[in-house]
């Protein structure tokens, strides 16, 4: 070999080298976390900082690595031909064509790709400063071919500057962390509570309070001695009171108000005057989000509100702890019961109480039945079957088969749920 042989071989090399580092740099770049780039930048990394302002200048960047990339490419496989021309004659075309073909591919392509895909982040940090003068040597050369590019886009009648994010951020971060979830790096109960968050803008507090019909009150003008017992014996502090029927409601009775006013009186209970203890009630409409609801506890600092629908009427409860268990899921202590109201089969199935809440199955269960038209399972099953059924009847939709066990009078109070069986 000549000593211009050595120096086309040595030059050959270079140009394979600075091509495996172009295609691992795009790759890693285009690969990397925003978010933890973000995060890197907040805490003074200045390479992350290099990171995001070369992404915030996509089609540059990937305009100036292309064109160094294509350069090397070009120039090592000319030079190979040269040589082997030199060496064996036009057979030599032949051999640089495959050779430099096996090359490029696993050395310049496949290789640097692999490791930049595996670690995104960490090659991106290593590779943006030498990137980043790479882009501003060729940026004029690269505005030129990003201005013709976009003539011809335009004549060609391409619209530019139109990209249409079909998913909001919110479906981002949940598809996210579904992934995530998958991949083994987030737990169900993270999952959950995730989820929890970004689902509390879609719910009102209709979604989620305690129907009138569960509701525990207090009887106004009963005896003072059994409203005492009345409010020992329930797992609540706080009880709604009511005067001639169950929904005029007068007032709301705290367990330590009454303890406090029991104390006061030398424990007389007859003595109690219930309805100047209660505390003036708060009544918020049924169709007020989550987020704001929670906003407006705070900023009462109250815990429990009312709901009425848009006549005025009273619908339910909701409660702060109503709100953070969206999130966090079942808040229990020690006066609480069990939630009893699914329980697996031997067969598979569940059998569910018709008051059971969709989100709670869903969250109990792992599935993934609708809550946008109904709030419980039975509410589910009348509103798809568009009947109220009698017990024995079956139906079949959202993937799962629904028969009615038992019904009083028009409400149905138990079913049995099974998820149907997929034909591979």
């Amino acid at each position: 070999m000549t000593a211009y042989d050595w120096i086309a071989f040595g030059a050959v090399i270079i140009c394979l080298l600075l091509s495996c580092f172009f295609s691992g740099s795009e790759t890693a770049l285009t690969a990397s976390s925003k978010a933890r780039m973000h995060t890197l930048e907040k805490n003074g990394d200045a390479r992350a900082a290099l990171v995001n302002r070369m992404m915030g200048q996509r089609e540059r960047l990937i305009g100036g690595i292309l064109l160094g990339n294509n350069l090397v490419n070009i120039a090592a496989s000319s030079l190979t031909t040269g040589l082997l021309l030199a060496w064996f004659g036009t057979a030599g075309i032949a051999y640089a064509t495959v050779g430099m073909t096996i090359i490029v591919v696993i050395f310049s392509e496949v290789l640097p790709k692999t490791i930049a895909i595996n670690h995104p982040d960490r090659v991106s940090l290593r590779v943006a400063r030498p990137i980043r003068f790479i882009v501003g040597l060729f940026g004029p050369l690269t505005l030129a071919i990003e201005a013709l590019v976009r003539a011809l886009l335009r004549a060609m009648g391409v619209p530019l500057g139109a990209t249409t994010n079909v998913l909001s951020a919110s479906d981002e971060l949940r598809g996210t962390v579904d992934l995530l979830h998958r991949e083994g790096s987030v737990v169900k109960d993270e999952r959950d509570m995730l989820g929890g968050l970004l689902d509390l803008g879609e719910l009102e507090v209709s979604d989620i309070m305690v129907h009138r019909t569960k509701m525990a009150s207090l009887n106004a003008d009963e005896p003072p001695e059994r409203i005492v017992h009345e409010v020992l014996a329930s797992p609540h502090t706080r009880l709604p009171l009511w005067r001639e029927r169950p929904d005029n409601i007068v007032g709301v009775l705290h367990a330590k108000d009454l303890l406090r006013e029991l104390i006061a009186v030398g424990n007389d209970t007859s003595k109690l005057d219930v309805e100047k203890i209660a505390r003036t009630p708060w009544f918020v409409p049924d169709v007020t989000s989550l987020p704001d609801q929670l906003k407006a506890f705070r900023r009462r600092k109250q815990h429990f509100a009312l709901v009425v629908d848009e006549y005025g009427e009273v619908m339910g409860l909701v409660t702060l702890e109503d709100i953070l268990e969206e999130i966090v899921g079942d808040i229990s202590d020690e006066h609480d019961k069990a939630f009893t109201g699914a329980r697996r089969n031997p067969d598979g199935s569940v059998s569910v109480e018709g008051t059971v809440a969709i989100r709670d199955l869903n969250r109990a269960m792992g599935w993934h039945l609708p809550d946008e038209e109904a709030t419980t399972i039975a509410g589910l099953v009348i509103h798809e079957a568009r009947i109220i059924p009698e017990p024995g009847q079956a139906f079949m939709f959202h993937g799962f088969r629904f028969q009615v066990m038992r019904k009083q009078r028009n409400r149905i109070t138990l079913l049995r749920v099974a998820p149907l069986r997929r034909v591979a």
